[in-house]
């Protein structure tokens, strides 16, 4: 039986298969191009995923050596280090960075995967081997798209992932969404997804949240699920819009967009 953390590491090594085929071709121009992260060109990109790759393998092998997380010192030096690096080094870090996070999840039994806990050092408690994946596979999956819609408008989130991240975000609303946009503004809309198939209700007012699905909404938003994900974290411009992507009545994307202005 396939478990939440087996599922969270075979969409992380099917991500960085993916992502590692299209980086190895990059020309070399194009990794100091745009990217979908607004202040980052590619290879900041790559480096803060190849950085936070060794941040997150670290943390793995202390979980694992029963030792306390490495902590911010740690986490600054690996930072610097990476910032240091040209763009192709970049590129090539974060290709040997990621598949060496990836080995070492791939090599975690199944009773390690079940029973073990790792320290993430921001969160307030130890997380099972699931979350911690999942952590991983969240950033993972949003940043693999800055890097491929730089070369592609029209690329989506990754297919395996979306499944695995649609319902896990709304616990992040806290600080992905920006209420002040509505200016006191009061609404609820019914959000309808494909790919999978769901429905919620999105609560909008001083405290932005998901809630179960309303029996009178003020609009509807109807979109695929990866469309969704990529509003909630500030990738649904309107040059990123894809056409299955509907609003009805009070459901306005532009104000959605600042409401949701990414991270």
């Amino acid at each position: 039986m396939t478990s939440s953390a087996d599922a969270a590491i075979a969409a992380l090594r099917s991500g960085h298969d993916t992502l590692a085929a299209h980086v190895r071709d990059l020309p070399a121009a194009d990794l100091t191009g745009p990217s979908g992260a607004s202040e980052w060109d590619v290879s900041q990109v790559l480096s803060h995923l190849g950085s936070g790759a060794e941040i997150h393998l670290a943390t793995v092998e202390a979980a694992l050596a029963g030792e306390p997380n490495p902590g911010f010192e740690f986490n600054k030096g690996v930072w610097a280090r990476w910032d240091a690096m040209a763009p192709a080094a970049r590129a090539e870090g974060f290709l040997a960075a990621n598949d060496a996070l990836l080995a070492k999840y791939e090599s975690l039994d199944a009773g390690t995967r079940a029973d073990l806990r790792i320290d993430m050092g921001f969160l307030p408690a130890p997380v099972d081997v699931a979350t911690a994946a999942s952590l991983r596979l969240s950033e993972y999956t949003f940043h693999s798209w800055d890097v491929r819609v730089g070369g592609d408008p029209r690329a989506v989130l990754a297919a395996e992932a979306v499944p695995l991240l649609t319902g896990t975000l709304g616990g992040m609303f806290g600080w992905l969404a920006k209420s002040d946009a509505l200016d006191g503004k009061e609404l609820t809309l019914r959000v309808e997804t494909t790919g999978p198939d769901a429905v919620h209700g999105l609560r909008l007012a001083d405290k932005v949240e998901l809630t179960d699905a309303p029996a009178d909404a003020d609009g509807v938003l109807r979109l695929p699920a990866e469309a969704w994900l990529r509003l909630i974290v500030g990738r649904l411009s309107p040059q990123h819009t894809p056409a299955a992507v509907e609003t009805v009545g009070e459901a306005d994307l532009a104000l959605l967009r600042q409401v949701f202005r990414g991270f």
